[in-house]
C-alpha cells in the first residue's frame, strides 16, 4: 500500500473550529464555487459523504469512516476504480491557529503507480489549498 501526503497548510483558525466544520460535510456547500469546472463536473454531499465526478476517473464517493475529534476525519473511497483511504489531519498551531495535512493510502499496482502518482499528489495539494482557504 502506497502513502501520499500533501504539504502542511497553515490555517488561521483553531483546531476545534476547523474540525467542527470538516466533520459535517454539509458545511462544504461554499466549496462548489471554488472547484475548477474542468476538473470536477459534479459535486454533491451530505453529512457523511461527498461525491465528485472527476474526468477521466468518473464518479468517486468518499464516505466518512471515522471521526477523531478534534484532530482527524477519515474517509474511505466508494465507487472508485482505485481503492484508497484519505485522512484530513488537523493539529493545533497555537491557540487560534492550526495546520492541516491530507494523507492518502492507496493500493496501486506497479504498472499504474508511475502514471497516477503525480496527478494524485497534485490533487492532494489542490484539496489542501481549497480546504485551507475556507472561512472556519
Amino acid at each position: 500500500m502506497a502513502q501520499y501526503e500533501s504539504s502542511t497548510f497553515n490555517i488561521p483558525y483553531s483546531q476545534e473550529r476547523v474540525y467542527a466544520k470538516l466533520e459535517d460535510l454539509n458545511s462544504l456547500e461554499g466549496l462548489k464555487d471554488r472547484l475548477p469546472a474542468d476538473k470536477v463536473k459534479e459535486f454533491t454531499f451530505d453529512r457523511d459523504s461527498v461525491t465528485a465526478d472527476v474526468p477521466p476517473v468518473g464518479k468517486v464517493t468518499l464516505k466518512v469512516v471515522d471521526r477523531e475529534a478534534p484532530k482527524c476525519v477519515k474517509f474511505g473511497a466508494d465507487n472508485s476504480p482505485l481503492p484508497f483511504n484519505m485522512w484530513v489531519q488537523v493539529i493545533p498551531n497555537g491557540e487560534e491557529a492550526s495546520k492541516m495535512r491530507i494523507v492518502v493510502k492507496a493500493e496501486i499496482n506497479f504498472m499504474l503507480k508511475g502514471m497516477i502518482e503525480k496527478p494524485l499528489k497534485d490533487a492532494l495539494e489542490k484539496i489542501g489549498e481549497v480546504l485551507s482557504k475556507i472561512p472556519y
